[in-house]
């Protein structure tokens, strides 16, 4: 994807005027990071808005007992590290690459003045914060009152609602998550996740081909499981 139509795809820049996409795109630089490296770590001092352009990472943090927690994966349009910008806080979590990535960043002072000068990217992400704060909400709920099966269906139904495609009724995932990353996304073991998704391919729920996870009747799956 071109840098100015990846600006174009992230919803906080979409209803933008030309000129100012253009002054996205001139103000900003694309970075290069391999799998598995770290963009940045939890409690760093933040200074750069990251929006990925090719690639997957995830945002994870670590518990009290040192196990790693995915809060989200993210992938191409996607963006992070806004909490830092707008606030001078250090990073509230670290951030791992998934897959090889590209990533376009904007410095703090650049994205500052942006939103100065345009009113729309400020309302446009006051709203993604909020969205993403119901999100985290429904997270936590999840994790704290479902049981283990609820809680691997209400990560299947995230990452379906985030990156998944609809056709016919049915939801195809490309580039499924790890059993373990999905472990660590529901508060849970490896094992339990592997014994739960072959539970709901006995179901008929699921199907899996290759690296593409499908939800049979998505619908029907998230009224049973939300």
């Amino acid at each position: 994807m071109d840098t100015h139509n990846l600006i174009r795809s992230v919803p906080i820049f979409s209803e933008l005027e030309e000129s100012t996409i253009k002054q996205i795109v001139d103000i900003g630089l694309i970075r290069k990071y391999t799998k598995n490296s770290i963009v940045f770590l939890e409690e760093e001092a933040g200074a750069i808005l990251f929006i990925i352009s090719t690639g997957k990472v995830k945002i994870v943090r670590t518990d009290d007992e040192g196990r790693e927690v995915i809060l989200s994966i993210l992938g191409p349009g996607d963006f992070f590290g806004e909490m830092a910008l707008l606030d001078g806080m250090p990073r509230s979590a670290t951030v791992v690459v998934l897959a090889a990535s590209e990533l376009f960043v904007i410095n703090r002072r650049e994205f500052i003045k942006l939103i100065e000068g345009s009113p729309q990217v400020a309302t446009s992400l006051l709203g993604e914060l909020t969205r993403r704060l119901r999100k985290a909400d429904t997270q936590i709920e999840n994790l704290s009152l479902k049981d283990a099966v609820g809680r691997v269906a209400s990560v299947i139904i995230q990452i379906a609602d985030d990156s998944g495609k609809i056709k016919k009724g049915q939801v195809y995932i490309d580039d499924f998550p790890l059993q373990q990353d999905l472990a660590n996304m529901a508060g849970t073991s490896r094992e339990t996740i592997s014994r739960t998704i072959r539970q709901f391919m006995r179901l008929g729920y699921v199907d899996q081909q290759g690296n593409t996870f499908i939800i049979n009747e998505y619908e029907k799956f998230k009224n049973i499981f939300s």
